[in-house]
């Protein structure tokens, strides 16, 4: 174990520790602390049954569970973990403050003890690919990364394996990020648009949200804010850190930029450097372009250009994002489940040369959709629409001057309408612009549901 796992062990060991939500993420995070000699307490709001095997085996290494409503009503523990989807400000988190309770998280813990430079990124779009990219540069360059985050894994966990010159690289959520206290040395917004308002207050609090990625640093640390993007853009003033810019209309004072010949450049603000011709890219879009550009200005200086050129030449990106399923018949089926907000849907539909048959709709998240009906009106053929957001996105696109639409009752329907649709030639975008709880756990369970059954063709 490292200096940090002993520091962190030394202040967890006997202490009582409450671990709010007991899912993919906090659970490792449980059996670490027991593993450290902490006093658990896992508290989830399902029942013993909803959590079947999971609750005998923390029982089984110690831990004590609080389960079922009313789980946070009578927490009383030195330290309070909160799952990200917990909002920090409800009433009994309070309480536990006021009572002289520390309230944190696990990403919070990892950054406070994490002994090697850290890279996290965050947005409305575009933040797992930016951050599997980031991942991916600073492999090639042969550093030895650990990468977790709100794209599939704790980071906690880890924190004792963790060798000098390794570097984190994480992802970050604004649930993540809602009263977060401390940045890491490099952190990427990506850009900010309206999403979560179901969850978050309102816009101004999702807002300071993806601002805290960067508002804790210190002088030397990094902020990599999109100069397109009037939301991060506005968060430069009174940063703490450095503060680099990428942008794709124009050069930047130091960033990365795309130039008027189409090439992408870097520059510290003392020497300019050329990456490579956007073309080359393999990943198809200008969201792509402006994701290479935030993820080139994060590791600019660590990764040299030439590696940054090749990598862009091979990644083939990631699953669920613009990924092409197949092709049948000369129909290009692509399966973009990440697109959980008109933001999102918008890049995607922008990277396409045609007009595409797109399948959206989903659970409502109380955004507005009438960014999504001009570019529709530009880009859609046909709009294969369902769940609670159909007639909101069909409103949006007859306000802009209308496109065909059908109402499905699910994606076994979407997914046989548009092959009888569809014509040699034809793209079928699947990409929701709206949350999947309606029907699905996650935008992972949506995306490989529409796989399975375009493969099935």
């Amino acid at each position: 174990m490292n200096q940090a796992g002993r520091a962190f062990e030394q202040a967890v060991r006997g202490r009582r520790v409450a671990v709010c939500g007991i899912g993919i993420n906090n659970t490792p995070v449980v059996k670490m602390l027991l593993s450290l000699g902490a006093q658990v307490t896992a508290c989830d709001k399902r029942t013993r049954d909803q959590l079947g095997p999971s609750a005998d085996e923390l029982e089984q290494l110690g831990a004590v569970l609080c389960l079922g409503e009313g789980y946070l009503d009578h927490l009383d523990a030195d330290m309070i973990l909160r799952t990200p989807g917990m909002k920090p400000y409800l009433p009994q988190l309070a309480a536990a403050r006021a009572a002289g309770m520390t309230v944190t998280s696990e990403m919070e813990l990892f950054m406070q003890y994490c002994p090697v430079p850290m890279i996290g990124v965050t947005g409305s779009d575009g933040k797992t690919t930016s951050t599997t990219v980031i991942a991916g540069l600073l492999e090639a360059s042969g550093v030895r990364v650990h990468l977790g985050g709100n794209i599939g894994r704790p980071l906690l966990p880890l924190l004792g394996e963790i060798r000098p010159g390794d570097m984190a690289v994480a992802e970050l959520s604004s649930f993540q990020l809602t009263g977060m206290t401390v940045s890491p040395h490099v952190g990427l917004i990506t850009n900010v648009a309206p999403n979560h308002l179901d969850w978050h207050t309102d816009m101004e609090e999702y807002v300071q949200a993806k601002r805290n990625l960067v508002a804790h640093q210190t002088a030397g640390d990094r902020a990599v804010l999109n100069a397109d993007n009037a939301v991060t853009a506005g968060y430069a003033p009174g940063l703490p850190g450095e503060v680099w810019t990428f942008s794709r209309r124009g050069p930047v004072e130091r960033g990365t930029y795309l130039g008027a010949d189409g090439v992408l450049y870097g520059t510290d603000g003392r020497q300019t450097q050329a990456i490579l011709p956007a073309g080359e890219i393999k990943l198809p879009g200008v969201h792509n372009i402006e994701n290479y550009l935030g993820a080139f200005a994060a590791v600019w200086g660590r990764v040299d250009p030439a590696v940054m050129a090749q990598y862009a030449r091979t990644f083939g990106g990631v699953r669920h994002r613009c990924e092409l399923v197949r092709t049948l018949d000369g129909v290009r089926w692509y399966n973009d489940s990440i697109g959980s907000s008109p933001s999102r849907t918008i890049a995607g539909l922008r990277a396409f040369d045609r007009k595409v048959i797109l399948i959206a709709g989903g659970y409502d998240k109380h955004i507005p959709y009438d960014p999504l009906g001009p570019v529709a009106v530009q880009t859609v053929k046909k709009a294969l629409l369902m769940g609670a957001t159909a007639h909101a996105i069909e409103q949006a696109m007859d306000a802009a001057g209308g496109v065909p639409c059908e109402h499905v009752a699910d994606m076994e329907q979407a997914v046989r309408r548009a092959r009888e649709i569809a014509r040699e030639g034809d793209i079928v975008f699947m990409s929701p612009a709206s949350a999947s709880f309606d029907m699905y756990k996650n935008f992972e369970e949506r995306g490989e549901h529409f796989r399975r059954l375009v493969l099935a063709l």
